[in-house]
């Protein structure tokens, strides 16, 4: 596959990786081994595979390997290939710019649950050749080293057998290992093994925002771009430079959150060896009953159990640092799957990664699918700790009213499938109908288009009570019976003097569309009063022309918005 690697790195990724990385390390680091480290820090093999979000794309069939690439979410491109990189394409630019580049650039958008379940693949072919591996994120596996390099007799030949099942499931990959997280994570990202004891040298010259890659919730990293931003404008500006400072210094400044990202830049363990007993696991288990074979069944009880279980850590006050997914069939078959965690997973994440990870094994996409229909299904939560951040608020607590109507609507879900059960999000836009979307229950509600931000041209209050699912086709007519349209200059063409509803398909949502006092939507208003109408410009770069919006309010009480393209008009919303 290869569409995420870079092409100077392609050689890296084979069996001479280990002793070519090992020998370029170690010469840069020999003289600056710290000398008689009393704490020693975890050893670890990452194997990352480059740009993930694209090469689950090409997985997917929704672009091929030899075009440029690049996927992005409402903010920007969140990952290009190689070849798209070549022509100037960067993460974190925006679409336009991205393409003005590259003009050739396809593009993809970014799904989540795709790169979860795409992974699964690469993650059970790893499973195959070394056991105990922890899934850090799409693209990103985590696993001790010290027993695969006893197994298969150093560290090289790990690295090879890691890099040679990632090319039996379809894909290149790069596998580093160091002392710690952090140094292993970045030393996957150069394809170089770094000898133990030197990762504090390893990491040294580095910015501080490579921190950011140990991160695996929307939390952790908007605290940790946060944090290295603040260290930046103090003047810390390298790892090397945050992991001199005094342990005592940067606790008082920064918390749990500078102790953390200290350690982990002086080549250690995100947290100290603790000598009392950790915090017992905690685990949700339910049986399914009838047994799931479908995807939609299986996310009813994945999101009951991962509510149970957040609630519960909550209630505790505690975090995780592994999750553990594990699922039995009807046939006596278990399946399991460990994701790493790094900081406070919300509710709609925890939910995610369960779904995310039953639907890796139920569509088959792994290449082997349940060889039964699931009959039961565990969450258990492992390296629970307690975390000072970690409680529910005094204001704004979840109400005995409201987690019971979360209850039905999600028995409602279960029943009608995940699209069943829908919820609002506000969102930016200038139509009442771009300024809501419907999510399905239970899923991220965070806004695509920030409603906070300036948008020109806006309805403005008060929005329409209701907004039909479709918009409703009309006609705006005159007194003497011809129809109202919108001149080049913006002007109406007549006064509207009545509206009548357009002739819909049976079924159409313009026939269930009612006013929220109980009228139904009249199909003939006489108008008594009207306003407008406003152009607004928008798409233009997509040939769109302008819209213009209409109020026009009758003596039966109901006051209707328009939109129409200077002939057409639509009823957008029902005024209460």
């Amino acid at each position: 596959m290869g569409v995420g690697a870079d092409p100077g790195a392609r050689h890296a990724t084979t069996g001479r990786t280990g002793a070519s990385g090992v020998s370029a390390v170690s010469a840069a680091v020999s003289e600056h081994v710290p000398a008689g480290r009393e704490e020693p820090a975890t050893r670890l093999a990452v194997l990352w595979v480059p740009d993930w979000p694209v090469v689950a794309a090409v997985l997917e069939g929704l672009v091929q390997a030899h075009q440029p690439i690049a996927v992005h979410d409402a903010r920007g491109v969140v990952a290009a290939s190689a070849r798209a990189r070549a022509s100037g394409v960067r993460r974190g630019q925006r679409r336009r710019a991205a393409q003005s580049l590259c003009p050739d650039l396809v593009l993809a958008p970014m799904d989540e649950g795709r790169d979860v379940s795409a992974f699964e693949a690469v993650v059970q072919a790893v499973e195959g050749d070394v056991p105990q591996v922890q899934v850090m994120r799409p693209g990103v596996v985590v696993l001790a080293a010290q027993g695969p390099r006893r197994y298969f007799g150093s560290e090289e030949a790990v690295a090879d057998t890691l890099i040679g099942a990632a090319a039996s499931a379809g894909v290149e990959a790069q596998v580093g290992v160091a002392d710690g997280q952090l140094a292993a994570l970045i030393a996957a990202r150069e394809s170089v093994l770094v000898p133990p004891g030197a990762s504090a040298a390893f990491l040294a010259g580095r910015d501080v925002r490579d921190l950011v890659h140990v991160t695996t919730t929307r939390q952790a990293r908007a605290e940790m771009t946060e944090f290295t931003g603040v260290l930046r404008r103090l003047g810390i500006t390298t790892l090397g430079a945050l992991a001199q400072m005094r342990s005592g210094q940067v606790a008082a400044r920064f918390g749990a959150l500078g102790s953390q990202a200290r350690r982990l830049a002086a080549g250690l363990d995100g947290q100290p060896p603790s000598g009392r007993r950790g915090e017992p696991d905690l685990t949700s288990a339910a049986e399914l009953d009838p047994p799931a074979q479908r995807m939609d069944t299986a996310a009813f009880a994945a999101r009951r159990l991962a509510e149970d279980l957040h609630a519960r850590m909550m209630r505790r006050g505690v975090l995780c640092g592994r999750l553990r997914v594990r699922a039995r069939t009807e046939d006596g078959a278990e399946l399991e799957r460990t994701w790493r965690i790094e900081g406070v997973l919300a509710t709609t994440e925890l939910t995610d990664r369960v779904r995310w990870q039953l639907d890796g094994w139920l569509s088959g996409r792994s290449g082997r699918p349940p060889s039964a229909a699931l009959t039961r299904l565990t969450l258990t939560a492992e390296e629970v700790s307690p975390a000072n951040t970690v409680a529910e608020g005094l204001w704004g607590r979840v109400g005995r009213g409201e987690r019971q109507a979360g209850r039905a609507a999600l028995r409602v879900q279960g029943m009608l499938g995940a699209d069943g059960v829908l919820a609002p999000v506000t969102e930016g836009g200038r139509s009442p109908r771009d300024r809501v979307r419907l999510v399905a229950w239970g899923d991220d509600v965070t806004p695509v288009r920030d409603p906070a931000q300036p948008w020109p041209g806006q309805i403005p209050q008060p929005l329409p009570a209701t907004v039909p699912a479709e918009p409703v086709p009309v006609r705006v007519l005159d007194q003497a019976g011809d129809s109202v349209g919108v001149d080049d200059r913006g002007a109406l063409s007549g006064m509207p003097a009545r509206v009548e509803m357009a002739p819909v398909r049976q079924g159409h949502p313009a026939r269930q569309a009612a006013h929220p006092s109980g009228k139904a939507m009249p199909r003939r208003l006489a108008v008594s009063r009207w306003a407008g109408p406003w152009p607004v410009h928008e798409r233009w770069w997509a040939g769109q022309g302008a819209r213009y919006y209409l109020q026009v309010a009758g003596e039966e009480g109901v006051a209707l918005l328009l939109s129409g393209d200077g002939e057409q008009w639509w009823a957008e919303g029902i005024y209460d």
